[in-house]
């Protein structure tokens, strides 16, 4: 995937850069494969904000997309490369031999007309899935189940990659696009390659409406605000905290750097074997 640049005739366009959607081969998508998507707001049913920061943004449809890939056995033709507005990757329309169409996800190097499978013999081609005892070790793979059948959960998003680094014990130690080490059950499908659209980390948008256009409204910083309405705010000046030296912290007293948030002694703990890479002190 390419980016593209544009001449700095106005503030908007100076630091802009979007994909070129060269990849793109369809733009309207399988009618069958869609389903309406409604938005909140940011609203529960009681019609409470419970998320901030969301509302507007341009309507959108839902892509089916296969995260299980159970129609095994099968060949199918991928029939065209896709925007997918609910996601950063791109898809894959693919048909099968019957005739029945199906979204996945499109991995890096897919083209139109390659052929691609799912199932316990097939090859380790890129856009097959298999189960993690049929890969070979060192393959890097993506849309990976934590538990059989259940369907992809794990690295899904633009450009994630994850890598089989062994089998033993009928699981398989998989580094996750983190630098976590964790044991999933050989059973488990996973697809073959990197997720597609790997530039999406150097996307700028280079203007706010175009985040509006996703649904996002504006965030506020809370050193912006009053005393009433944020634990940072107030204070002469810039100050820092409300003119203290107060950690940065959420609308609710939460510490908002480096407090752990995870569940002490939760059950999946057993099978991680190596935590996230930390960052590196300068």
């Amino acid at each position: 995937m390419a980016l593209k640049n544009f001449r700095p005739l106005t503030p908007s366009l100076r630091f802009k850069s979007l994909p070129a959607f060269e990849e793109i081969t369809k733009w309207q998508p399988a009618k069958s494969l869609i389903e309406p998507k409604k938005k909140t707001g940011g609203r529960n049913n009681f019609g409470r904000l419970t998320s901030r920061h969301i509302g507007g943004g341009h309507k959108q449809k839902y892509r089916k997309v296969d995260f299980r890939r159970g129609k095994h056995d099968v060949t199918a033709e991928v029939v065209g490369i896709e925007y997918d507005p609910n996601r950063s990757a791109r898809i894959a329309l693919i048909k099968y031999a019957d005739g029945e169409l199906s979204y996945i996800l499109a991995p890096n190097g897919l083209q139109v007309g390659s052929i691609v499978a799912a199932g316990d013999s097939v090859a380790p081609d890129l856009g097959n899935a298999l189960p993690l005892r049929a890969i070979p070790l060192g393959t890097n793979i993506h849309n990976i189940e934590l538990s059989p059948g259940s369907g992809g959960k794990i690295a899904r998003s633009a450009g994630q990659q994850a890598t089989l680094n062994n089998l033993e014990g009928g699981y398989a130690l998989v580094k996750m696009p983190s630098g976590e080490i964790r044991r999933i059950h050989e059973n488990c499908f996973a697809t073959i390659g990197q997720v597609g659209n790997v530039d999406h980390m150097n996307v700028a948008s280079g203007k706010a409406g175009r985040t509006r256009w996703r649904g996002r409204r504006p965030h506020v910083r809370g050193m912006a605000m009053n005393p009433i309405d944020h634990p940072m705010g107030g204070g002469q000046g810039k100050s820092k905290g409300g003119g203290g030296r107060n950690h940065p912290v959420s609308p609710w007293g939460q510490l908002s750097k480096g407090f752990k948030t995870r569940t002490k002694h939760k059950p999946s703990d057993r099978f991680i074997l190596e935590r996230p890479r930390s960052k590196k002190k300068s």
